[in-house]
C-alpha cells in the first residue's frame, strides 16, 4: 500500500516567521501535535512540536508572543515520497523516532501520515499488526 492512500492531506501548516504563540494556537484549535514549517515561499523548511513549544519556548523561558517559529523548530525534517510504501514510511518513522512524517511529491509537501494513519489502515492481519508493531517498538530501544 502506498503512502498515498493512508495520508492526510488537508494540511495546517506554519510560516516560519510567525510568532510561537500563535503557532500554538493552531496545534490546539487543530487538535494536532506538529506542524509543517514553511518558508513564505511555500518550501518546506521543517516542524514544530507542541514538545518544541513545552520545551524550546516555554522551559528555556522565552517569549512565545515574540519569539518566532524558527528559533525553535526541528529544521532538516525527515520526509517521504508520496509513492512511497507504508511499510517503508513506517522503517522511516522508526529509524528516526518520529510519529508523523511529512508526504512530499516533486519536492513538494502534499500531506502528513502518522503512526495513527497507519493504524487505521492496516489490515485485520496478525502479521501486518506484528510487523507495524515491531517498526515502531524498534525506535524506543535506540
Amino acid at each position: 500500500m502506498q503512502v498515498q492512500s493512508v495520508m492526510s492531506s488537508h494540511l495546517i501548516t506554519v510560516d516560519k516567521e510567525e510568532t510561537v504563540a500563535a503557532a500554538s494556537r493552531l496545534l490546539s484549535r487543530h487538535n494536532i501535535g506538529a506542524l509543517p514549517v514553511t518558508s513564505r515561499e511555500g518550501k518546506l523548511v521543517g516542524m514544530l512540536t507542541d514538545r518544541d513549544v513545552a520545551v524550546r519556548c516555554v522551559a528555556a523561558n522565552f517569549d512565545p508572543n515574540v519569539t518566532r517559529v524558527r528559533t525553535i523548530m526541528s529544521t532538516g525534517p525527515v520526509t517521504v515520497p508520496a509513492e512511497a510504501t507504508t511499510e517503508e514510511a513506517a522503517k522511516t518513522m522508526g529509524r528516526h523516532q518520529v510519529r508523523r512524517l511529512p508526504v512530499t511529491a516533486n519536492g513538494r509537501l502534499v500531506g502528513m501520515v502518522s503512526q495513527a494513519d497507519f493504524a487505521a489502515a492496516a489490515p485485520a492481519s496478525p502479521e501486518t499488526a506484528k510487523a507495524f508493531f515491531d517498526v515502531f517498538d524498534s525506535a524506543r530501544e535506540v
